[in-house]
């Protein structure tokens, strides 16, 4: 790290940046404001804008007007250097992205066309892209029933209040100890109406997707995070919402609309990709082979990881496709048949790309994992699927595994967080001494041995959809039998029971009768051992007077 350089973010633990009060603004804002008529509020956020701490010289402001009839104005009060264009492609989207080709600024900030921001709001999110180029800040929005005045009041606080806070946004901060506790989706926290985001991260993360109907706050949240994005809540950026949102209004229909777009864009909503079997756009590992090795070893490999239980997955086999020539020759001599029969036997699997290199491939930057496997080395059903468990569980940016080591060196697999390895190449400003160590430093690394995780070199039969079908079914019906069989065993256990009170009652009169007995018993003694005394005092009598006589 270098002299005066904020340390790396671990996760998304954004609090060792600690940006400082004194600041000394550098970085030039650009604030993105799609709108579709409502002049009104409009005039509003534009009043708010030229109210705002941050220097005006170094704010530029773009106000997009998506079709609106009649068109929009730019009212007299409003940011210096306030510019209006228009962008006739209908959509949310289409507007922002129209703005962002626009924009000039280090940081872009977007803007809701109803949404007034607090004087400060900017300069809070300024202080943290000062601290580093990889942020997204978030303010904090309320919700405001109050009627929209001619002009803005002096004060925002007394005239709007009170207002809702954005519930789901302050629920997802406090359960997540403001986003630093490991969130597995900390990209939620991307909300058009008042968030920034460092130029950089859009730079590598592309423009707002303009084919989504809905959700391309989130879609697009999502991959700036995949760009190594950090999330920030900023309590102290403040604003107003003129009155509810379009989600608030009709949330069911809003998420069954925008599901429906973005599981095929979002791996990480793993609760919308719950088909077992069914392809995605973006899948949520790519593994990538050495196709030259040997079609056995190749098919061995690639065969075990289509074969897994992680369905999401595809895989990229890497050689020389492009010489293959298609020249008559006997096919047993030819020096290139074990890579023909790679390219033969995967050309047309939907979940196999064949490629000359990673670099002419593309793995989609949206993709969250890549798994880097020797060829030859053999997953077992479930390995892929608990490689990515303990990258998930504990956050790691780079699962290491230890295939074979030996005299000639380390035979290792890899598991990488693309997202991490993104972050690490923003840290790093392109020149790291050994990437792996800054991943280490912004998620984590571990070595696992790959006998631990079922990797082995010899293919074991493969079970068809059919033989697990079978599997299954045999699996179930061993389950209802054993499930009747408990149902007998309980019944018996019942029965038992049952049987155990009676004896227990047999048993308490069996005692009374005893005592009773008893009792009887020993009244009879006493009777006996009475009747023995007088007989006894009879006799000695009667035994007195004869010899007296």
């Amino acid at each position: 790290m270098k002299p005066g350089q904020n340390p790396p973010v671990r996760g998304n633990d954004y609090r060792v940046l600690r940006p400082g009060e004194d600041l000394t603004p550098s970085l030039k804002v650009s604030v993105i404001v799609p709108a579709y008529g409502g002049q009104d509020k409009l005039d509003l956020v534009l009043a708010a804008l030229a109210r705002q701490t941050y220097p005006a010289a170094l704010t530029e402001v773009i106000v997009v007007d998506n079709g609106s009839s009649p068109p929009l104005r730019l009212p007299a009060t409003r940011p210096e250097g306030t510019r209006l264009i228009v962008c006739s492609q209908p959509g949310r989207a289409n507007a922002r992205n129209a703005g962002l080709a626009e924009a000039t600024g280090d940081v872009i900030h977007w803007l809701d066309s109803d949404v007034v921001l607090t004087p400060g709001a900017i300069e809070a999110h300024m202080r943290w892209h000062h601290a580093a180029p990889y942020l997204v800040v978030t303010g904090y929005i309320r919700f405001t029933d109050a009627p929209v005045p001619a002009e803005l009041p002096a004060d925002l606080e007394n005239h709007f209040e009170p207002a809702e806070p954005h519930t789901w946004i302050v629920d997802l901060v406090e359960r997540t100890d403001g986003l630093t506790a490991n969130p597995q989706r900390p990209f939620s926290l991307h909300v058009g109406g008042a968030t920034s985001v460092g130029a950089r991260l859009i730079e590598a993360a592309g423009p707002m997707d303009d084919e989504l109907i809905l959700g391309q706050d989130t879609e697009m949240g999502y991959r700036l995070g995949q760009a190594g994005a950090v999330f920030v809540p900023e309590p102290r950026a403040r604003a107003y919402h003129l009155g509810p949102t379009m989600r608030m209004r009709d949330k069911e229909s809003i998420d069954r609309v925008s599901h429906a777009f973005v599981a095929d864009r979002i791996p990480a909503y793993r609760w919308l990709r719950s088909h077992p079997s069914r392809h995605w756009k973006i899948p949520y590992v790519t593994a990538v082979v050495d196709g030259t090795a040997g079609y056995d070893s190749v098919r061995a490999t690639v065969d075990a990881l289509l074969a897994g239980t992680v369905p999401d997955l595809s895989v990229l086999l890497l050689g020389p496709w492009d010489e293959l020539g298609r020249e008559r020759r006997s096919p047993l001599k030819d020096p290139d048949l074990d890579l023909a029969l790679v390219q033969g036997h995967y050309r047309h699997e939907g979940r196999v790309r064949l490629a000359v290199s990673e670099e002419a491939a593309q793995i989609d930057p949206a993709t969250p994992f890549v798994l880097r496997l020797p060829p030859g080395w053999i997953p077992g059903e479930d390995t892929v699927a608990g490689l990515l468990d303990l990258a998930r569980d504990e956050g790691l940016g780079l699962v290491s595994v230890l295939l074979r080591e030996s005299s000639q060196g380390v035979v290792a697999a890899r598991l990488e967080r693309r997202s991490s390895f993104a972050r690490a190449r923003m840290v790093a400003a392109g020149d790291p001494d050994d990437l792996d160590d800054v991943v280490d430093a912004v998620s984590g690394v571990s070595w696992v041995e790959g006998e631990t995780y079922g990797f082995t070199t010899e293919a074991a039969p493969l079970v068809g959809r059919r033989g697990a079908y079978r599997a299954r079914m045999e699996a179930q019906a061993e389950a209802e039998r054993l499930t009747r069989e408990a149902d007998r065993l309980r019944a018996q256990v019942s029965k038992w029971k049952d049987e155990a009170t009676r004896w227990r009652k047999t048993a308490v009169e069996l005692r009374r009768d005893v005592s009773t007995l008893r009792r009887q018993l020993a009244a009879a003694n006493r009777a006996q051992q009475s009747l023995r005394t007088l007989l006894s005092a009879t006799m000695k009598r009667a035994l007195g007077r004869r010899l007296r006589g």
